[in-house]
C-alpha cells in the first residue's frame, strides 16, 4: 500500500480539533494536530484556519490528502470529503490513544456519554446524559470562573479535599445554586470541586453500567479528559458501584473524535477505491 494522508475535524460545543495521518503499510501515525477554543468565533471559519494551519504543521499540500473526514458540529464543512457520527469517531479515536481500552467516556462541553467498544473502537453500545445535567464541561468553567480560579486548577485544587460536598441536584442552574450556598457557608474551593467531581462521577460511573462495561479500562475523551480531580473521582465512584473498571486520562484525549475521524476516513477511502477498481472490472 503506497502512503496515504487523511484528516479529521472535530467542531465541539467549546473547541474545534484538527489531525493529519500517515497510513502507510496497515500501519497510522499522526503527523500534526491543532486545537483551538471557539468562543464567540464562526466555527466553520475556525476549522478552515485550523485545517490551514495543520497542513502546514504536516508539510502536506490540501491536495496531498486522500480523505477530509469531519465529524461533530463539522458536517456543513463545505472542503470536507464525508462525515461520520461522533460516538463512532470517539470509539475509534479512544482506542488508538488506549489500545487496551474496551468503554470511552466522551465528556465534552454540554454533556457526556459512555460508549463501549471492540478492540477496533467500534460502537457496540452507548448512554449519553441529558443536556441540563450539571456534569459538563461548561458547569464547571461556570463554577471555576465563580469561584475565581483558573480551570487549569480544578485538578489539582480537587484534589486537595478534605471533607467534599456533593452537589445533589442534575439540573446545572440548580446546582450553581447549590454551589453559591456553600461559599455563603464557607466550604472551600477544594471541597466544593470535590463534591462536584464525585457527583459528576456517579452519573458517569451509571451511565458505564448501563452500557454493559463490567471489566477492564476505560478511556476519557473530551475537554474534560485531562482533569485529573475528575479521572480520579470516576475511579472512587466506580469502587463504589462494585465495577472492576480503570478509569485512563490521556493528553492528547481531546484530539480523540478527529482521530477517529481520519482513521474512518482512511476506512472508507480504500473501501470506494476498492469498490471503484470492482466497478471498473466489470
Amino acid at each position: 500500500m503506497s502512503t496515504l494522508y487523511t484528516a479529521g475535524i472535530d467542531i465541539g460545543s467549546g473547541a474545534v480539533k484538527a489531525v493529519v495521518f500517515k497510513h502507510e503499510n496497515g500501519r497510522e501515525s499522526w503527523v500534526a494536530k491543532r486545537a483551538e477554543r471557539i468562543r464567540t468565533r464562526d466555527p466553520l471559519l475556525l476549522a478552515r484556519e485550523i485545517f490551514d494551519g495543520v497542513l502546514a504543521d504536516a508539510g502536506v499540500k490540501e491536495s496531498d490528502i486522500a480523505y477530509i473526514a469531519t465529524t461533530g458540529d463539522a458536517e456543513n464543512l463545505k472542503f470536507s470529503t464525508g462525515h461520520f457520527y461522533s460516538m463512532t469517531t470517539h470509539g475509534r479515536g479512544g482506542v488508538y490513544l488506549a489500545s487496551d481500552a474496551r468503554a470511552v467516556l466522551d465528556v465534552g462541553a454540554l454533556n457526556g456519554r459512555a460508549i463501549r467498544v471492540d478492540e477496533r473502537g467500534k460502537v457496540e453500545n452507548y448512554r449519553m446524559t441529558s443536556q441540563c445535567a450539571s456534569g459538563s464541561g461548561q458547569f464547571l468553567e461556570n463554577i471555576a470562573r465563580y469561584l475565581g480560579i483558573a480551570q487549569d486548577e480544578i485538578g489539582s485544587l480537587s484534589k486537595q479535599a478534605d471533607n467534599p460536598e456533593k452537589v445533589s441536584s442534575i439540573c446545572a442552574v440548580l446546582a450553581e445554586t447549590d454551589v453559591i450556598n456553600m461559599v455563603s457557608r464557607g466550604i472551600s474551593a477544594p471541597n466544593i470541586l470535590k463534591g462536584i467531581h464525585l457527583s459528576m462521577a456517579t452519573r458517569l460511573a451509571k451511565l458505564l453500567k448501563t452500557i454493559g462495561a463490567k471489566d477492564g479500562v476505560a478511556v476519557m475523551t473530551g475537554g474534560l479528559a485531562i482533569d485529573e480531580g475528575l479521572v480520579g473521582a470516576l475511579n472512587e465512584a466506580l469502587v463504589e458501584e462494585k465495577m472492576n473498571i480503570v478509569v485512563k486520562g490521556h493528553p492528547d484525549s481531546i484530539y480523540a473524535g478527529a482521530i477517529g475521524a481520519a482513521i474512518w476516513g482512511a476506512f472508507r477511502h480504500e473501501k470506494l477505491a476498492r469498490l471503484g477498481q470492482v466497478a471498473k472490472a466489470a
